[in-house]
């Protein structure tokens, strides 16, 4: 059984700065992309950003040049930094992994966490 654990949501006003965390757990030998999600009241689940193994990245329009994501692969994380914060950035949060292979071996595909939530209001 493999688990994402996402942590470092909260309360931050326009302009603020957040780094959300992403921990995967269990007997892992190998993630192919992780990346972020977020859902808004009334809307639905979006791609945030997306890092391969290799660290190649990919983003949304709506957060290039203000957030960055990045990965510790001996870790098994994945790091969302967000900068410059909206009031349109509020949301929660969802952590993915698109293949993760444990032990047995035994794979795992479109893992989610369970969401960590973010609000940019002042």
């Amino acid at each position: 059984q493999v688990q994402l654990v996402e942590s470092g949501g909260g309360l931050v006003q326009p302009g603020g700065s957040l780094r959300l965390s992403c921990a995967a757990s269990g007997r892992i030998f190998s993630i192919n992309a992780m990346g972020w999600y977020r859902q808004a009241p009334g809307k639905q689940r979006e791609l945030v950003a997306t890092i391969t193994s290799g660290g190649t990245t990919n983003y949304a329009d709506s957060v290039k040049g203000r957030f960055t994501v990045s990965r510790d692969n001996p870790k098994n994380t994945v790091y969302l930094q967000m900068n410059s914060l909206k009031p349109e950035d509020t949301a929660v949060y969802y952590c993915n992994a698109d293949r993760i292979g444990a032990t047995g071996p035994t794979w795992y595909y479109n893992s989610w966490g369970q969401g960590t939530q973010v609000t940019v209001s002042s």
